[in-house]
């Protein structure tokens, strides 16, 4: 790994929750219960459920989920997996594809690792029951932005998430030696000696419970509620990177957050995400005046990697002093838009919109967090006991700029890949393993209320200004002041329920994204500064990492 190094000396900043506890609420294990299994996987998306699925049968294993398992990203997912299927394409294209999009930051050795397992782990959801669409008994491959060829499995037309989760919940639900807990929040990992032990879960009514886990497997997914439009659903809080950074993992890439260009964007109703398989299919972004303005910023069009998509919708905003752009799909076979894109087709005519001739309005919103915990191949964080996989992780496979449909694809690889080998690791470990003495005292708490509600939403809005598809160094540094504001009040409370905790997690998460964006002063992949609008390889062809200092201060990572 390639640590922080800064050619220019960087604003001083505010020393970040320097009043922050190590654990967010109170507990003594002698007044909480206790649980013990082999493995203990948090997140109940793809990548979790794999790795539950790859851990020997002999093991125990718990998955902890804070909703139901069915409200992941994972579920949400449209557009499809990406995989070389078609006898004309090869693995050399998707690899050459992916590295092309990363922004010249991609592990080479992750990427073609990824690619050429692929096919396999496609293969394997098939076995598994997923019904990927087929015409004439052939699977359908679909093209997307930034792909050379037509490799894109999916299912449902535009809902491949929905059932390839259908399909992997009911093969892991038939698993005698794992358990899932649905509707329990973790609010912390639990370490000892600098080694992960498990973590400390509350259920809804807030009863909290310590997990003794021989390895623990972090799957918890996205970040996209810390801003104000995001195609996430409500769960994706950060929550897995804050907890991870608390417990001394390091963290990298974390100024490397994707903007899907297209969310639907109608005033008052929450934002549904618009796939890329609508231009992959021959779908035209024009703007109010109805000008199809794609070619005017890359000669890819619509099929441009989603960065300079989104980067283009936002200019072309700009310029025409509108709040959005438009989807074109009437030009199109009406019967051929319905049959591909039927959920997209039905979420508009809430609206009254008829995709077949109606422009669909849209504009980027926060989908894809690139950066997360640091992994080696076979999951492995910088914490002993502690693994990672899916969209919590920086794995290298996706550098500054996320190639579309590889994150499903991510998430099995390295969920399979993590899976084995904690199972490995836990398999060493002897039985009698025991209750640690941890505890975290309660706290004097202030008598003032506070409106959490409140807070969040100028967090989201704050985030989503400074921090969103464009950056500049005063929004930046105006953002880190105000969220260290926040964070001194905020950050030493101590919570009873979610609201207070997911809070808590979002202005951690906030702050390392405030400082990694202003830390690069250049512009890769999704993080554009207008201010450095260049891409600068003699300085910062680096990766950024940052680590909890025992103060609870914001340490970059020097190596």
């Amino acid at each position: 790994k390639v640590g922080w190094v800064a050619t220019q000396p960087i604003v001083k900043m505010p020393d970040m929750a320097l009043q922050a506890p190590r654990y967010l609420a109170p507990f003594h294990p002698k007044h909480i219960a206790h649980f013990f299994t082999d493995v203990l996987i948090i997140g109940g998306g793809l990548a979790g459920l794999r790795a539950a699925n790859a851990v020997d049968s002999k093991l125990s294993v718990l998955v902890v989920t804070k909703d139901e398992l069915k409200q992941s990203n994972s579920n949400y997912a449209q557009g499809g997996i990406a995989g070389v299927l078609a006898p004309d394409d090869r693995f050399e294209d998707h690899i050459a594809d992916t590295l092309t999009a990363g922004g010249d930051l991609c592990d080479a050795q992750v990427v073609e690792m990824v690619v050429r397992e692929a096919p396999e782990h496609i293969n394997e959801l098939i076995h598994w029951g997923t019904q990927f669409d087929r015409e004439s008994g052939k699977l359908t491959l679909g093209r997307e932005g930034g792909h050379g060829h037509n490799r894109i499995v999916h299912a449902l037309g535009d809902a491949t998430g929905k059932e390839v989760m259908r399909a992997v919940i009911e093969w892991t639900q038939r698993l005698r030696n794992v358990e899932i807990l649905e509707r329990t929040f973790t609010l912390d990992l639990l370490t000892h000696e600098g080694v992960c032990r498990g973590a400390l879960v509350a259920d809804e009514k807030g009863a909290k419970t310590l997990v003794w886990a021989k390895q623990t497997i972090l799957c918890t997914g996205g970040v996209g509620q810390v801003y104000r439009e995001s195609t996430n659903p409500p769960v994706a809080t950060g929550d897995g990177h804050a907890i991870a950074f608390r417990a001394g993992a390091e963290l990298r890439d974390m100024e490397f957050v994707q903007f899907h260009p297209t969310v639907l964007y109608i005033a008052g109703s929450s934002r549904s995400l618009i796939t890329e398989a609508i231009r992959g299919e021959g779908g035209r972004l024009v703007d109010r005046q109805g000008h199809r303005f794609m070619l005017d910023y890359d000669e890819r069009a619509e099929l441009a990697p989603r960065d300079i998509v989104s980067q283009a919708i936002a200019t072309q905003m700009e310029k025409t002093h509108h709040p959005n752009v438009y989807l074109d799909l009437s030009h199109l076979d009406p019967q051929f838009v319905l049959k591909r894109f039927p959920g997209i087709a039905a979420t508009c005519a809430k609206f009254g919109i008829d995709i077949t001739h109606d422009p669909i309005p849209v504009r980027p919103g926060a989908h894809y967090m690139i950066g997360g915990l640091i992994v080696d191949q076979h999951g492995a964080t910088t914490v002993p006991g502690l693994w990672a996989a899916g969209e919590v992780t920086s794995s290298g496979l996706h550098g500054a700029n996320r190639l579309a449909s590889n994150s499903l694809l991510e998430g099995l690889v390295y969920g399979e890949h993590a899976g084995r080998a904690a199972s490995e690791a836990a398999a060493q470990i002897a039985d009698d393993f025991r209750a640690l003495p941890l505890q975290n005292e309660p706290m004097n708490q202030p008598l003032e209320p506070l409106d959490l509600g409140d807070i969040r939403n100028s967090l989201k809005s704050l985030m989503w200004r400074a921090a969103g598809v464009r950056r500049s160094r005063d929004e930046l540094v105006a953002a880190a002041e105000t969220i260290d504001n926040w964070c001194r009040y905020v950050l030493a409370r101590q919570f009873g329920d979610a609201e207070g905790w997911e809070l808590q997690n979002m202005l951690t998460l906030s702050r390392i994204m405030v400082s990694a964006a202003l830390a690069r002063e250049e512009s890769r992949g999704v993080h554009l500064r207008t201010d450095f609008p260049a891409t600068d390889d003699e300085h910062w062809h680096k990766r950024l990492c940052y680590r909890r200092n025992d103060d609870g201060s914001l340490e970059p990572v020097v190596t």
